[in-house]
């Protein structure tokens, strides 16, 4: 079966530097090993570095192209899209400490310049600093920020100079003036800002908080499924943000309050359900079925999955190797078409390669960053069953090769969750 997934691409891998031979060419056509902590690497540096490199240096608006339908005008926030989304998906990889050699020093760069990042994104003077209050759209990736530093207070909060500290929280707090969100995933997006305000010991605000997450736990449908809004939508918004959200912002309430502890465990047990549905929904070749908005965020559509493997909370019958290798062809499925990123390097709209078509109105080149965070196994070590044990064939392989194989089954569950409130002085 091994052999079966390296055939699964024609298509060519470049060069990054990571995993490959000293004297490898960067045009050099090779057959990606998509199942491999090298190339898992090689697709994070891809998305990152000129992000992140820009950024650090002040150059990110100045630097950045913004492909976006004609008239929407997707500048005000394309910036702090690309940022937040991306950030939040390599923060777990940013705390890893069990890294060694090349890998060792790769990281020390990103977090360099993650670091440098958040105060020039967040600095009043700085060439890049972001919109965070102007509109409706900041407050959606000033959440991922929010998630991201929830994600690695070690390297993103703790050893940040105090001044900015108090940069990343005005601009975090600065959100509140937009209105509470509409009633659909965005309830997640402040919810989550909270949950970070509280973190940074920060006051915080029962309606966009504990209300919001209620809200959204009100929504579930079953099967590990919840509604965007009182109805449901085939779409992957329940991993796009539904889920991970959740599952982050009550980490940080259980450990504020034990009352939140039993909503936690068992909003765990429905993500844990959602990503069981998330592996045998990856094709035998490592596609997926293209439906709902946002699809155009490409592998970013599996972070309930990535986020379940992160934690050690896959299902039973679902071993990290197989969740490792079917995440891998999806990354290798959305990454490598001629057209994914444009000739400097910057990710273009498209789910297998370039195709603007498929992006909607509030989609620009900031968007698309979301899709790293498929990637967020990288913060498990290398020693880790998920990166160390053999390659093993995902669901969708053993079955439709004809193996036997257990059925699938509903998780069945009480819809009614009850969230406490805060005291608050």
């Amino acid at each position: 079966m091994e052999t079966s997934r390296r055939h699964l691409f024609g298509l060519p891998l470049v060069a990054t530097g990571i995993g490959l031979s000293a004297g490898a060419q960067a045009a050099t056509p090779v057959t990606p090993d998509t199942g491999s902590r090298a190339y898992w690497l090689s697709i994070m540096d891809r998305l990152s570095r000129p992000v992140l490199s820009n950024l650090a240096k002040g150059t990110l608006k100045a630097n950045m192209p913004v492909e976006q339908q004609k008239g929407k005008g997707r500048e005000t926030c394309t910036y702090l899209e690309a940022f937040g989304r991306l950030l939040s998906g390599i923060a777990p990889w940013l705390a890893l400490t069990e890294v060694q050699g090349s890998e060792k020093a790769l990281q020390a760069t990103y977090i360099g310049w993650a670091q440098a990042a958040l105060e020039r994104a967040t600095n009043p003077a700085s060439p890049d600093m972001m919109n965070f209050n102007n509109g409706r759209q900041p407050m959606v990736d000033a959440s991922y920020v929010a998630q991201a530093i929830l994600r690695a207070p070690g390297v993103l909060w703790e050893p940040l100079p105090p001044e900015v500290k108090g940069y990343v929280i005005a601009a975090l707090e600065s959100t509140r003036k937009l209105q509470n969100p509409i009633r659909n995933n965005w309830v997640m997006f402040a919810a989550t800002i909270e949950a970070f305000l509280m973190f940074a010991g920060r006051p915080t605000l029962h309606q966009r908080f504990e209300n919001n997450i209620q809200v959204m736990l009100n929504w579930y449908v079953g099967d590990g499924h919840y509604g965007d809004g009182n109805a449901y939508h085939a779409d992957y918004y329940n991993s796009f943000v539904i889920q991970p959200m959740l599952i982050d912002c009550l980490n940080v309430l259980k450990q504020q309050d034990p009352r939140f502890e039993d909503v936690y465990t068992k909003a765990l047990r429905r993500a844990t359900r959602y990503a069981e549905v998330q592996e045998r929904m990856i094709g035998p070749d490592g596609t997926y079925a293209p439906i709902g908005r946002s699809i155009a965020y490409r592998f970013g559509a599996f972070q309930t999955l990535a986020q379940m493997a992160l934690m050690d909370k896959l299902p039973r019958k679902v071993a990290p190797a197989q969740v490792r290798e079917a995440l891998g062809a999806v990354i290798g499925r959305t990454m490598e078409p001629e057209g994914t990123f444009n000739a400097d390097g910057w990710l273009q709209i498209g789910l297998a390669g370039h195709q603007p078509s498929l992006g909607e109105d509030y989609v620009s080149t900031g968007s698309l960053y979301i899709t790293a965070n498929g990637l967020l196994p990288l913060g498990l070590s290398a020693a880790h069953p998920f990166w160390s044990a053999p390659a093993v064939p995902w669901t969708a392989q053993k079955i439709w090769a004809g193996a036997d194989h257990s059925k699938d089954a509903a998780l069945r569950d009480e819809h009614d969750l009850t969230v406490p409130a805060l005291v608050r002085a």
